[in-house]
């Protein structure tokens, strides 16, 4: 069935006591926003309308970036979630198939909930996201009777009786496009706040003949973040989540709960994982790879065979082809090291093309930023690079070079040379003596 999105992010957020939309505070490494567009992006949406309104701008922003074919439309006026959704009416106007309203603070509705939603829609109009809350606090209650959704009654519209019923309504829903924005449309602000309710659209269609359902799912998918100790939860949360998965999805963690995974962090079965590791976004580790103590990955991809760490540092732009060894303290950025490469330590790589079975000395540096512009390195095939070469960008090391310890490399190296550019060295008699004299003399004098 044809399905599109709705995705309610026009909030401030008070409570967050920040100046940052609610919805672009991290969890796992990337804004709630981009958490909820990737649930929804697992029905495979014919659109994906999200609705802006505090920090506009920036809001529409991050959603563009993680999908350029996102409708964004402002809600100018916050007056209520009802008042939101018709935003996207006419966005929607030609929808075929669903509309399913998502919400950008409620991070982990799981892609098998939203499925199950749509699979209701065969036997309701209707169908609403619910779960049994153990306290149920001031969350709306879904009023039942049966498998039928009667109506959504706001907790500070609530009787005691009410009150006591622990089933809560998520605020997900899901409907036929068209009837959506038809209840939509009906809905008055005839409540304690002076909101249009979402909510209310189940009473407006069972009182029109339409039938509603409640699909119940775990509380934990129902999170909502609306402060920074639920954003810490958020966190807490997802990592326990995406730890037990990685496990179960045959990873070693030597220590699992040292770990922190990016939210859309991909690691094939079989490889092994240190402790203390950070993933950030845009992080592939293929199956067989190593990643050792206190590694920080982000935007890189990682291939079988390979190992990196301790205490490495791959930035986004890194590719590690098979049997790559990076070890400790290398920082790789926007560089591609071919099969077989040895980067053993103390070393940044920036900008560069390394190829296969290449040695890269310690304390090696591609000079690759010149103030205004960054500028490439390519180094060859079975290319030794001695300890302490400084490679001035743009420079080309042929295959099978050498590059002697210490050298400014500023030319280029032809194949199967050697370059040698150091300073030569000089010694004087006598004068480490003369100096040292010198200096704790002056030092003396000042400590008088």
């Amino acid at each position: 069935m044809a399905v599109s999105l709705v995705l309610l992010a026009a909030g401030m957020g008070t409570r967050m006591n920040s100046d940052l939309p609610k919805v672009l505070h991290h969890v796992a490494g990337s804004p709630l926003l981009h958490h909820a567009m990737q649930a929804g992006r697992s029905l495979d949406p014919d659109q994906t309308v999200v609705v802006v309104g505090h920090g506009a701008d920036l809001v529409g922003k991050a959603a563009l970036a993680f999908d350029d074919t996102a409708l964004i439309v402002e809600q100018t006026e916050q007056k209520g979630t009802a008042h939101a959704v018709a935003q996207a009416a006419p966005l929607l106007a030609d929808a075929a198939g669903d509309v399913i309203v998502l919400y950008g603070d409620t991070p982990f509705v799981r892609p098998e909930t939203l499925q199950a939603m749509q699979d209701a829609r065969q036997r309701h109009d209707i169908v609403v996201l619910g779960f049994h809350a153990a306290d149920p606090g001031r969350y709306g209650r879904l009023i039942t009777q049966g498998d039928a959704l009667h109506r959504i009654v706001e907790f500070k519209d609530a009787t005691d009786q009410e009150r006591g019923i622990t089933l809560c309504n998520s605020g997900v829903i899901c409907a036929n496009a068209k009837l959506m924005f038809d209840l939509v449309a009906a809905v008055q602000p005839n409540n304690a706040a002076g909101e249009y309710y979402l909510t209310d659209i189940i009473e407006i269609a069972r009182g029109r003949g339409h039938t509603a359902g409640v699909v119940i799912c775990d509380e934990a998918e129902t999170l909502g973040v609306n402060t920074r100790a639920q954003l810490a939860d958020a966190e807490r949360q997802f990592q326990i989540r995406a730890r037990a998965e990685a496990l179960e999805n045959g990873i070693t963690l030597t220590a699992p709960e040292t770990v922190f995974f990016g939210f859309d962090t991909v690691i094939g079965r079989d490889a092994i994982v240190g402790p203390n590791v950070i993933f950030g976004p845009g992080v592939t580790v293929e199956s067989g790879a190593e990643i050792r103590a206190f590694c920080h990955l982000e935007g890189c991809h990682i291939s079988r065979g390979a190992t990196v760490g301790p205490f490495a540092r791959l930035r986004p732009g890194a590719e590690l082809a098979e049997d790559v060894h990076v070890g400790n303290f290398v920082e790789i950025k926007n560089a591609i090291l071919d099969e077989g490469v040895k980067v053993g330590h103390l070393t940044y790589l920036g900008d560069a093309d390394v190829g296969e079975h290449t040695n890269i000395g310690a304390g090696t540096i591609t000079c690759n930023y010149d103030g205004v512009m960054k500028h490439r390195t390519t180094i060859g095939k079975r290319v030794f690079i001695g300890s302490d070469t400084m490679l001035v960008a743009p420079v080309r090391v042929g295959d099978g070079a050498l590059t002697a310890s210490g050298s400014v490399i500023t030319n280029d190296v032809p194949a199967e040379d050697l370059a040698i550019a150091r300073a030569p060295q000089v010694n004087k008699a006598g004068l480490a003596t003369k100096l040292f004299d010198r200096l704790r003399a002056i030092k003396a004098k000042k400590g008088k």
